[in-house]
């Protein structure tokens, strides 16, 4: 049975993600720094008839992500797909942006990228195998977002390192991607102090040509897609997945 790592899988599109790889018969090693909403992830996939365990994990910590990935390769082997979808989004005026606030930004949604695959990555050359998925953004890789150049400087970086890393693992059987969400309904974006709210969101089905925004498992559906042997001549691509505002908003 294949296997598959995500980040930041307790909520939103990461626990979408989740469900979507236990329904298409892999097994799902769940990582987060909630536990709580790991622990119900899992028991939602066993109950379900599927296999998920759960590993607590602060992406920003390098020791424990190797443990990690250490773990599950002794018990399942070496992973088929890493998931990197853990992240953060806070609003700083740029006139408050201190090093650290940039800093921590960085750390998890890039650097935290960079620990999770780079623990992974010998398994899957030594196979000649492997699918890796990045989550990154609409904002920072086609728009820019008012008080979050950090988000978006960070979510930039993510594109620019799926392209590098896509192009140095392929001769290995490895293929890098990433998804690019637009306005997804999660708890991040739906918090007023640091995203749209529940009215920005209203505001948004305005101008998106689809005419909703979208829901976490529209961004899951693609990963899986992309993870899949049917995306298998795909490599160092960023889909956007936005409801059509890419070409629509005019």
């Amino acid at each position: 049975m294949a296997n598959v790592l995500i980040t930041g899988s307790g909520i939103g599109i990461g626990r979408a993600t989740a469900i979507a790889f236990a329904r298409a018969g892999y097994a799902v090693m769940a990582t987060d720094i909630l536990n709580d909403e790991g622990a119900g992830l899992v028991d939602e996939i066993r109950n379900g008839g599927g296999i998920a365990e759960f590993f607590h994990l602060d992406v920003t910590d390098t020791a424990r992500t190797n443990e990690v990935v250490a773990e599950v390769t002794k018990r399942h082997g070496a992973l088929d797909v890493v998931v990197a979808n853990a992240g953060i989004a806070h609003r700083i005026p740029f006139a408050k942006m201190t090093d650290e606030l940039w800093d921590h930004t960085f750390d998890v949604n890039l650097k935290g990228m960079l620990r999770i695959i780079r623990a992974a990555v010998p398994g899957m050359q030594a196979k000649s195998a492997g699918a890796i998925v990045a989550i990154a953004s609409t904002m920072g890789y086609l728009y820019g977002w008012h008080e979050h150049s950090q988000y978006c400087a960070a979510k930039a970086g993510v594109v620019g390192f799926v392209r590098g890393l896509a192009s140095e693992l392929a001769r290995g059987g490895i293929r890098v991607n990433a998804v690019a969400p637009g306005f997804i309904r999660t708890a991040q974006t739906l918090s007023e102090e640091h995203s749209q709210g529940e009215a920005g969101l209203r505001r948004a089905t305005e101008y998106i040509p689809l005419g909703r925004v979208g829901d976490p498992a529209d961004i899951a559906d693609v990963v899986v897609f992309l993870a899949s042997d049917a995306a298998r001549y795909v490599t160092g691509q960023t889909i956007v997945v936005d409801g059509g505002i890419q070409v629509g908003r005019y």
